[in-house]
């Protein structure tokens, strides 16, 4: 930051009659340099900023990775192992649904592979049997056909068994409810008895290692979006501006708004941003630096020299300021190029 003093020096030469005058009142004599005072009004500030510009968003922020964890059956809620906000691993118990009428099934089943099994065991010796009659001409060969076709038969009821066996089980293990990623339980949306049926909603299990934003921008500015560009916003709630990454645009449109949904990677080191909070930004398309000049006056417009969504170029005048700072504005200019420590009245 420099400091604009203005320095004022005034020099006056005083002049004698000729006539009786000695050499030492014939000498110029130096007056004392006079000091300006400046009033706080009039100082001025110069610092370096930086301006970006950019398309405006707006949306909310979302978990990278959410998992909506469904029941598989219907039954009563034995237990539950977790609460909301409570961290776990992948593979964690969170909940047990009721198996009394699955121990039941698989029972069943299993029961009926050992039948088949058996009933196989006999259809195969019973062909062997019938094989060593017909090769020694006691039988006919027609025996022996009928002997093998008992043999598929008790084969495919075997199979039938082992399939309802092996379902039995699987809806058992559907019974055990584990958490299929590891993060924290955002909601959890049963408790111990209720009754549940296939489908219904138990836990939600996010990832808050990641984050992403889902923002819409308007479609006029869809040039300016590209994948990879940074983006930076800011969250109700926190007092500080977050950065993250475009990681996927949209390929259509908003049928009612007309904008385009795009989605923002954001790396949430140590889980400080809050699934769910509404966050404002803007797409960094043209950043700079620049400096910027500071006044203790407000300043007046005193004509706008373009209109709404004019097309600019680089350079043009947007606005013309009062006198004062118009003046602010050509010193600035001159700062920007050579920077002068001061400067001298007249400048």
């Amino acid at each position: 930051m420099r400091m604009i003093t203005i320095a004022a020096g005034v020099a006056a030469t005083v002049l004698t009659a000729a006539c009786g005058t000695t050499e030492a009142e014939k000498a110029p004599v130096a007056a004392t340099p006079a000091t300006v005072q400046i009033g706080p009004e009039n100082v001025v500030s110069v610092e370096q900023g930086t301006i970006v510009v950019g398309p405006t968003l707006s949306g909310e922020l979302r978990p990278q990775r959410e998992a909506k964890i469904r029941a598989e059956l219907g039954g009563s809620m034995l237990e539950v192992r977790v609460d909301e906000g409570q961290n776990v691993m992948r593979g964690a118990l969170l909940g047990r649904i009721e198996t009394r009428t699955l121990d039941d099934a698989r029972q069943s089943a299993s029961s009926a592979v050992r039948n088949a099994e058996n009933q196989l065991a006999v259809a195969r010796r019973e062909v062997e049997r019938t094989e060593t009659l017909v090769n020694a001409g006691a039988i006919a060969a027609r025996d022996l056909d009928l002997a093998k076709s008992q043999v598929s038969a008790v084969e495919a009821q075997l199979a039938d068994a082992k399939a309802r066996l092996a379902s039995a089980e699987r809806q058992l293990g559907d019974a055990v409810i584990r958490a299929p990623i590891g993060g924290i339980v955002s909601k959890k949306s049963v408790n111990v008895g209720d009754v549940v049926s296939n489908g219904t909603e138990l836990f939600t299990v996010i990832d808050p290692s990641s984050m992403r934003l889902e923002a819409a921008v308007p479609s006029e500015n869809l040039s300016q979006l590209k994948l990879g560009a940074p983006v930076e916003f800011t969250v109700r709630g926190y007092d500080q501006t977050f950065a993250g990454r475009i990681e996927r645009i949209a390929p259509q449109a908003d049928a009612t708004t007309r904008q385009v949904p795009i989605f923002v990677a954001i790396p949430n080191v140590g889980g400080r941003l809050v699934a769910g909070l509404f966050a404002e930004g803007r797409v960094v398309a043209y950043p700079g630096s620049l400096l910027t000049v500071a006044s203790e006056r407000t300043a007046r417009i005193e004509r706008m020299l373009v209109n709404e969504r004019d097309e600019v170029r680089r350079g043009q005048l947007l606005a013309q300021l009062d006198d004062y700072h118009s003046y602010l504005w050509r010193y600035y200019k001159k700062l920007a190029k050579d920077r002068p420590e001061r400067m001298d009245p007249g400048v």
